[in-house]
């Protein structure tokens, strides 16, 4: 592993807690930090570091977001012993965007090199792009997902943090098997662009229809590898910082699906951005956004009680059949997760919905969509 210290900025234990005592079960007394020199990471699941780049969003500085959000999570109490994180501090910004671009892609390769889950706090939303080339590097094909109000494919805009999507969605050679994006409000974005997006076979999900059913989204980020999260889709009442839209997912929605996120087995880096913290009001946001990543690690434990699916024992089986063609619906007995069977034998996660669907001899939309990509 490479020397990262150059690239990286110490944590400041002290300026965080205000010279206040944390006890022993806070998270400040837990997380193993980089005040002096990087701590061991051999036995850590969990790894944090903050990026401070705000240039692609048109604004040079972000006023240290990512040390705002860790004074709050710094405060939370720890309840889950089985999962071990650390802090290695903030990524010092390049002489030029794409300096700050590529010193991400370095530290976070490095991370995922040795099996960590990696959370980003802090910079704009371009950054989700030097996230995904982290796995392009790696020669990796990944699915992605985005929670975002808005979809930044706007190529007539000159702010890379609005735009950025084009070049991950479309640069060759592109690593994106399966794009998802959550929480798209229709107002903000162009039909075309969603009928673009549609004939590429990726998936777009409104907010409204997230809103009514949240857990129809646990199967769609159970499968991911990234998810890059923009504070633009809460609302501006659950996070004053966020001044998109007076609508989008409340704060309990947006904890839920992070637990959705702890929960899957394969998302490998999550990215916390947008937070302007000259925006935010009674440190608010900041304050969401640790009890996000609290929930994060809430689903990650929960994660350690699922079985493999050849563990037949620990899974409700149910048969069923599309038509002509049977198929495998299987239920986990410890988190009541639901996969089903594609024609190839594939296992996909899926929803109880999809089995309901299914089992009044109707294809489930999910069950389609993967047919469709598969082919």
């Amino acid at each position: 592993m490479h020397d990262l210290h150059e690239f990286l900025s110490p944590v400041n234990i002290a300026e965080l807690s205000d010279d206040k005592a944390y006890n022993d079960r806070q998270f400040a007394s837990i997380i193993k930090t980089n005040e002096e020199e990087i701590p061991d990471l051999r036995e850590i699941d969990i790894v944090l570091v903050g990026i401070n780049e705000f240039r692609g969003a048109g604004f040079h500085s972000g006023k240290n977001a990512a040390d705002a959000i860790r004074k709050q999570l710094y405060q939370l109490h720890y309840w889950h012993k089985d999962i071990s994180i650390a802090d290695i501090g903030n990524i010092r910004n390049g002489a030029s965007l794409s300096d700050s671009y590529a010193v991400v892609k370095l530290v976070l390769k490095e991370l995922l090199q040795i099996n960590k889950t990696v959370i980003i706090l802090g910079g704009s939303h371009d950054i989700t792009l030097a996230q995904y080339y982290v796995y392009k590097d790696l020669n990796q094909l990944i699915e992605a997902t985005v929670i975002d109000a808005t979809i930044d494919l706007r190529g007539e805009s000159s702010l890379r943090s609005e735009n950025f999507l084009m070049e991950m969605l479309t640069s060759e050679p592109n690593m994106v098997k399966h794009y998802n994006h959550i929480g798209f409000q229709s107002y903000f974005v162009h039909p075309h662009m969603l009928e673009t997006i549609d004939k590429l076979r990726f998936d777009c999900y409104r907010v409204g229809t997230v809103k009514e059913q949240l857990e129809e989204m646990e199967p769609v980020i159970r499968t991911s590898d990234l998810l890059s999260f923009d504070i633009a889709a809460i609302k501006n009442s659950d996070a004053p910082a966020s001044g998109c839209s007076p609508n989008g997912f409340t704060g309990e929605e947006a904890c839920s699906l992070f637990r959705y996120a702890g929960m899957s087995p394969s998302v490998s880096t999550i990215g916390i951005y947008g937070y302007d913290v000259m925006k935010d009001v009674k440190n608010l946001t900041a304050l969401q956004i640790a009890q996000m990543i609290w929930y994060f690690i809430d689903g990650k434990s929960r994660s350690r009680q699922e079985s493999e699916l050849n563990e037949k024992q620990n899974f409700n089986e149910y048969h069923t059949a599309l038509g002509e063609l049977d198929t495998v619906f299987m239920q986990s007995k410890k988190t009541g997760r639901w996969w089903m069977q594609l024609p190839n034998k594939k296992m996909i996660a899926c929803s109880y919905n999809d089995y309901l669907f299914a089992s009044n001899n109707k294809i489930p939309e999910r069950w389609l969509r993967a047919q469709e990509r598969d082919v």
